[in-house]
């Protein structure tokens, strides 16, 4: 089967992540995969408030930018991953650099997904992280060194041997993790450049959600991705 290159985009909470800029930025998303047909995946994780409406109003998968390792409850703003289930979501991001977790907390929400029917994308700074969290049998594995987060400056150009140490480590432990890059992806050179040093796509937050133009964004990085896997040909483009 060949692989499909996966674009992930974290809102964060930009301005341009609130009220009706989330849903237009989603629908240029979802725009971008349904003239792919399929080839490209894309995934959107807008902030708590536009769970649903996302949700509700879009095919794409949605997932929740964090949950919190406890279970429903007298927990004060706190988000179990039930309740990202109700709102409408495929799946949730874990312990992204701006919001840490211990590893027995990744493993607690990793269960609860799975009970839940959920996906989990979890992010790791570093390739022992990553591989550590791998054992763990998340959905997806994304990797950021937390220092490259925001720069403009794509971890698949300032330390690809991040990215490579990372995809060698983690397939020690687990052969079916999606693994992902992330931190600094700012163009489609960046995301082509992801896939080609091994891993099936990328996750962004400022180059689209400070664009002017997202919807070109998105399309310029879905089309680098599907070029890197036809570059790497049937044998490496598959999975």
């Amino acid at each position: 089967m060949r692989r499909v290159p996966i674009l992930v985009i974290n809102f964060k909470a930009y301005d341009t992540a609130i009220g009706r800029s989330a849903l237009s930025i989603g629908r240029a998303a979802e725009k971008v995969y349904k003239e792919f047909s399929g080839s490209v995946q894309i995934i959107v994780a807008p902030p708590f408030t536009e769970l649903r409406t996302l949700a509700e109003s879009l095919e794409i998968p949605v997932f929740a930018q964090h949950a919190d390792p406890v279970e429903p409850g007298a927990r004060t703003g706190s988000i179990p991953p039930e309740a990202i289930k109700e709102a409408g979501a495929r799946g949730f991001i874990a312990n992204h650099s701006e919001r840490k977790l211990r590893l027995d907390e990744i493993l607690f929400l990793i269960r609860r997904a799975k009970v839940l029917g959920l996906a989990t994308l979890v992010c790791a700074s570093e390739p022992e992280e990553a591989a550590a969290i791998s054992v763990l049998d998340p959905d997806m594995v994304a990797v950021e060194p937390p220092e490259l987060i925001g720069t403009g400056v794509a971890v698949s150009k300032a330390k690809p041997e991040v990215v490579t140490r990372s995809v060698s480590l983690i397939r020690k432990y687990n052969e079916k993790v999606v693994i992902l890059t992330g931190a600094g992806i700012s163009g489609a050179e960046d995301a082509e450049a992801a896939v080609l040093l091994g891993t099936s796509g990328v996750l962004v937050s400022s180059a689209v959600m400070r664009s002017k133009e997202p919807w070109s964004v998105i399309d310029s990085m879905a089309r680098a991705m599907v070029r890197a896997i036809e570059k790497l040909g049937p044998s490496l483009g598959s999975s």
